[in-house]
């Protein structure tokens, strides 16, 4: 019987002035352990006159990953962070009780053209730490435990896994990693695994069971212990997942909280533009992504 429990298609979706592929949440799978959001940005090239420009917008209840493949992104929050994340480098912000970040390309390079590949990804927090004060890490990509056995290469970009830990400062248990072939590999990583796990294709095939998966494809499996898989050379796969929370997680448009009161008060909050409850992003001030006024009264 074959390990993969569910097969999701990279889907497009619009994220403003940029499109991105997004793999959760899906219909049939609304988390992986702690995951609730993956996209998939890229890869793209902007010319010279496109450029990234997220404004400001508010986030509750979880804390973003931003790992970048290619090209460059300078994040701006309202805690105060401001800085660059280039390719190998995690930025890795928890929103807690509330926090409002921009994304935008570099002003060095908005006159260029330019790359950008990376993944985008939201991961939920414990119960208990659904309402504290906001924070941001950033880890440089040298930081990362990064190791080969034989023609695989392994990082793992966060959590914890094969007997190691990665200094992105998660808040429960779960692992994202990456595995990189030179030649065709099989794979047999199930005992370093727990909780749930998916895995993403992004170059080269992936093998199981006799079937045979491309790019742009997450696979679910049923269980992490039988976690065993063939990759074609030069190829590079994605793991995410971990131990899923006891509590259902709701997500309506960029908040996340086990409490749909919660929710509801902080779309009041960021319509009103309560800069208590949202401050404002320090050099970053004159524009924000406003409430869809068509879910302002839906809910969650």
């Amino acid at each position: 019987m074959s390990n993969i429990g569910l097969i999701i298609e990279e889907k497009s979706a619009d994220i403003g002035n940029f499109l991105v592929g997004r793999l959760l949440p899906f219909r049939e799978k609304r988390a992986v352990g702690p995951f609730v959001f993956i996209d998939h940005m890229g890869p793209s090239e902007l010319k010279d006159y496109q450029n990234l420009d997220v404004p400001p917008h508010p986030h509750i209840g979880l804390s973003t990953l931003t790992y970048l493949l290619e090209g460059s992104i300078f994040h701006r929050d309202s805690i105060g962070s401001a800085l660059e994340i280039k390719p190998g480098a995690v930025n890795w912000m928890t929103a807690g009780k509330g926090v409002v970040h921009s994304e935008r390309t570099p002003e060095y390079l908005r006159h260029t053209d330019k790359k950008l590949h990376g993944f985008q990804i939201w991961v939920g927090l414990p119960k208990h730490l659904e309402q504290s004060e906001p924070t941001f890490h950033h880890i440089e990509a040298d930081q990362l435990p990064l190791w080969e056995e034989g023609d695989i290469q392994y990082k793992l970009i966060a959590g914890e896994a094969f007997g190691k830990t990665s200094p992105v400062p998660v808040h429960s248990k779960l692992f994202f990693i990456e595995i990189k072939t030179k030649t065709a590999q099989k794979i047999s990583i199930g005992k370093d695994l727990y909780g749930e796990a998916a895995m993403y294709v992004l170059d080269g095939t992936v093998t199981t069971d006799g079937n045979s998966y491309g790019s742009k494809q997450l696979m679910i499996a049923k269980n992490t212990n039988l976690c065993e898989f063939e990759m074609s050379e030069n190829g590079t796969v994605y793991l995410f997942g971990g131990e899923p929370f006891d509590e259902e997680r709701f997500i309506f448009w960029n908040f996340v909280n086990s409490n749909k009161e919660v929710i509801d008060e902080a779309k009041v909050n960021w319509n009103d533009q309560n800069h208590d409850a949202f401050p404002l992003v320090p050099g970053d001030e004159d524009e924000y992504v406003p409430l869809p006024k068509a879910i302002l009264n839906r809910k969650p």
